[in-house]
């Protein structure tokens, strides 16, 4: 059995990710995401983590995730997905595994880095082409983070330490990320 190469301490904020199974989708309509976001806010309690940033698209998720505690982020996915693939297959009338292999972490190890990162996920659905702007799309903490929806998966203390305001983080997410930036991030990234 191979084991996961990112160690998982808390206080440090992780980058999670996955997608289907063949690229295939893993959310087939609006009641897949929200039965998925239902369970993913007393997981977090529970375990003693943060959401700083998420974003479920069709065939992949992002999650940028704070562990608060000792409980490991493995737990989290495990509980999570685990749960939600068997009402998907079942939903779906499909056996077998949901997800391509095991989820993805990068250990956010440069402050400055997680801001980025925090853009690239909330720009997600813009880079697919599923929506125009970031705020179109419902299944991502973009609306929490420019205080246009009261969703509770956000550290609000968190964005209003690096944006005094929604304007700010509106203007940073539209703003080009600088090349010397972008080549830096691309280990944080989805692969």
């Amino acid at each position: 059995m191979s084991y996961r190469k990112t160690k998982f301490v808390a206080g440090n904020i992780y980058h999670l990710y996955n997608r289907g199974v063949n690229r295939a989708n893993i959310f087939s309509n609006a009641d897949n995401y929200t039965y998925l976001l239902k369970k993913v806010k007393p997981l977090l309690t529970e375990l003693s983590l943060t959401m700083i940033a998420y974003c479920l698209m069709p065939n992949h998720y992002h999650f940028v995730i704070r562990q608060d505690g000792d409980q490991s982020l493995s737990v989290f996915i495990e509980w999570l997905f685990k749960s939600y693939s068997q009402a998907y297959n079942k939903q779906q009338g499909r056996t077998g595994p949901l997800f391509s292999g095991r989820f993805k972490s990068i250990h956010v190890d440069v402050d400055s880095y997680v801001l980025h990162l925090c853009r690239y996920v909330h720009l997600n659905p813009v880079k697919a082409g599923l929506v125009a702007q970031p705020h179109d799309w419902p299944f991502s903490n973009y609306l929490e983070w420019i205080q246009q929806r009261k969703g509770t998966l956000v550290d609000h203390e968190f964005v209003t330490g690096y944006f005094l305001t929604p304007a700010d983080y509106i203007e940073f997410v539209e703003s080009e990320i600088p090349a010397h930036i972008n080549e830096k991030l691309q280990p944080y990234l989805l692969e």
